[in-house]
């Protein structure tokens, strides 16, 4: 399925410069929805994941669905403070100061097989921050799947797991 038919291209928002890439269409696109998923399903199901994990807020839209495809379990990677219990955190650089991104604690422990579903790898930097949180607990990073890359700002050289997408722009 061409992809690009259901994915609304917004000049200059959020602000002036950014070409803002919609999901909204595709999502609220019962077939295309349905498709982009089972694609996802296709390149995933081989990485024999234990579980999904997307971060905040259109990994969920993605990562959540694609493991109930796949019969696999989803954790949602969220700001500080969002989610209760125990979590597993890394504060991280910013343009403007610092983050912190937190996934729960349970159900993840050393060797833990996962696969990072979000809807679009730009720059990178949540994915690598989500990855590197994970690696440095013992938990394998095994794919990256992603609806949209944008192929000039070059994020997927900032994640060492193998990494997919389903549609390609340039910035």
């Amino acid at each position: 399925m061409d992809y690009k038919q259901h994915i609304r291209i917004q000049e200059d928002f959020p602000k002036a410069g950014i070409s803002f890439k919609d999901i909204s269409p595709l999502l609220s696109n019962g077939e295309a929805f349905s498709s982009a998923i089972a694609e996802l399903k296709d390149i995933v199901a081989p990485l024999n994941p234990d579980i999904i994990i997307g971060p905040e807020a259109r990994g969920f839209v993605v990562g959540a669905p694609l493991a109930y495809a796949l019969g696999k379990g989803f954790l949602m990677a969220r700001k500080k403070g969002k989610l209760p219990g125990k979590t597993i955190a890394k504060t991280y650089e910013l343009e403007y100061g610092t983050d912190t991104l937190e996934i729960p604690a349970f159900g993840l422990k050393k060797g833990t097989r996962v696969v990072l579903a979000d809807d679009l790898m730009a720059t990178g930097g949540t994915l690598a921050v989500l990855e590197s949180m994970l690696k440095e607990e013992g938990i394998e990073v095994v794919g990256i799947v992603t609806l949209i890359e944008l192929t000039d700002l070059n994020g997927k050289d900032k994640v060492s797991a193998p990494f997919f997408s389903l549609v390609k722009y340039p910035h």
